[in-house]
């Protein structure tokens, strides 16, 4: 059996990973949209949306979770590219 030829991947300009930090969204966005949209259909009349103001107050009152820490994996292929990838040979 004879051995298979490796395959030669083209040179990268950059490695890079995209968006390895997604923004987590907000989970109270979808109460404060209820609470401007009562306030759109009752006239800004705070007596009518009173439960889902309180329901804002209250989503906004739980403790937030701590921040995760942030990715570093493009951090770390900066650092090794030179050693990944081969540079141009000069001719003289």
């Amino acid at each position: 059996m004879a051995p298979q030829k490796s395959i030669r991947l083209p040179p990268l300009q950059k490695l890079r990973v995209r968006e390895p930090n997604k923004a987590e969204t907000n989970p109270c966005i979808m109460v404060m949209s209820q609470v401007l949209a009562c306030w759109a259909s009752t006239g800004f009349n705070t007596a009518g949306c009173a439960t889902v103001e309180q329901s804002l107050r209250a989503c906004m009152d739980k403790p937030r979770a701590p921040p995760k820490p942030n990715n570093s994996i493009n951090y770390h292929l900066s650092r090794f590219s030179e050693r990944l990838t081969q540079k141009p040979s000069k001719k003289k």
